[in-house]
């Protein structure tokens, strides 16, 4: 239900009935596009969804068999609010052994996905008028969190020639004595941007300059980096910031575990500690089968891991190539997660063969999904267009069919 209209400057308002907050609420695009291209699919269309963020992989054998124990032991009680002992010690080796941060219990906790490690951090942190700042292009839900709670996104542009990665005085500029948050999102989700230790390295000098802001580094995709490229905790770089750093991961991407809901962070007890009293007025524990389950996943085999990693590199490298072979299109190869980030400016101003006029992405993003059955995300939801963002967490056919039709919509444009 969407409970919202329009107000002045697109500034939401509330419907009679509601909260003034759900006015600073909308759906994500990417569950949109979902649901649009799931309805034509109910009219009998085949569709090609490349709009969700979302493993094809089936979860690990292991992990499904420790929850299945985990549930015959009898671990189906409530489950203590910040998580169960045994993954908060599972997550603390992981952040030792992967990332070279050591976390004690108290600096530590388990939250329903990423997502609401990111909700409890921001309600516990956030009043009204507090600025946090996000490199743009950004995953959609760091803004709406914010405005949730007060806060005003201030965006860091991250241009298509770098890379799409993060600079100093790009962040430099958009922080002010207002920020309370600043979020780091590398590899980045939706371009894929993978920044150096030099570039953590600067950054890092410009963060010591604005002490009063806390930093959220999410790191989710951490595992998924290509070409030789790096990964590097924000928190082992500067070691002298960590007092102010939540480092954000789960185990939705680099495991194929989105449906279990199991996100963590690491940061400063006085952090975590008010994020526990958010939580555990809220949802109070995660599922502990589910906890049980990340603990087997964290703990296992890191081989699943890079044949996950090896698949998405070549996929990643087959629609990239297929994409810049597209008059009219460009394609920054993405260093990390899964996703292509193409450029689209020179397919708009012209008519699709349906007859819908491509004046934005948003525009070329729905035309395509009507008329070649092919779901992306338009870029200006990511705060950067006119771009697409596409998933290449799916199989290789559905990949080079889709293209294909990308390349035929393009084709027809006039």
């Amino acid at each position: 239900m969407n409970v919202t209209g329009t107000g002045p400057a697109g500034v939401g308002v509330a419907e009679p009935g509601f909260a003034a907050r759900t006015a600073r609420l909308d759906s994500p695009a990417t569950i949109a596009m979902a649901v649009r291209a799931r309805a034509l699919r109910a009219e009998g269309h085949q569709v090609l969804s490349l709009a969700l963020g979302e493993p094809d992989f089936a979860t690990p054998h292991a992990v499904i068999e420790a929850a299945h124990r985990a549930a015959l032991d009898g671990q189906t009680k409530y489950p203590p609010v910040d998580g169960t002992p045994a993954l908060k010690a599972a997550i603390a080796r992981k952040f030792e052994r992967e990332n070279g941060l050591a976390y004690t219990p108290a600096e530590l906790m388990v939250s329903n996905g990423g997502k609401q490690v990111i909700f409890n951090a921001f309600m516990a942190t956030i009043d009204a008028g507090d600025e946090i700042v996000i490199p743009s292009p950004y995953w959609v839900s760091y803004p709406l969190a914010a405005r949730l709670f007060g806060g005003v996104p201030v965006f860091a542009a991250c241009r298509e020639e770098d890379g799409f990665r993060l600079t100093a005085p790009a962040l430099e500029a958009a922080l002010s004595p207002r920020t309370r948050w600043v979020v780091l999102n590398f590899p980045n989700n939706p371009t894929g941007a993978v920044v150096t230790l030099a570039d953590l390295e600067a950054i890092s000098e410009v963060l010591r300059r604005y002490p009063q802001a806390w930093i959220l580094s999410d790191e989710i995709y951490e595992h998924l980096v290509f070409d030789g490229a790096r990964h590097h905790s924000l928190a082992a770089v500067a070691p002298d910031l960590k007092s102010r750093i939540l480092t954000l991961n789960g185990v939705s991407k680099s495991y194929a575990m989105t449906g279990w809901r199991i996100g963590y962070g690491g940061g400063p007890a006085r952090l975590i500690r008010m994020m526990t009293r958010v939580q555990g007025n809220a949802t109070s524990g995660v599922c502990s089968i589910a906890q049980a389950a990340a603990a087997a996943a964290l703990d296992g085999p890191a081989g699943l891991v890079a044949e996950m990693r090896d698949t998405y590199a070549r996929r990643r490298a087959m629609v990239v190539e297929s994409l810049r072979a597209i008059p009219g299109v460009t394609c920054a190869m993405p260093q990390g997660a899964f996703y292509a980030y193409p450029g689209i400016a020179g397919c708009l101003g012209k008519t699709s063969q349906g007859g819908r006029m491509l004046r934005t992405d948003e525009d070329f993003a729905i035309a395509l999904l009507d008329e070649q059955h092919v779901a992306c995300v338009q870029g200006s939801a990511f705060g950067k267009g006119p771009y697409l963002r596409l998933s290449c967490a799916t199989d290789d056919e559905t990949l080079r069919e889709a293209c294909a039709r990308i390349a035929t919509f393009v084709a027809g444009l006039g």
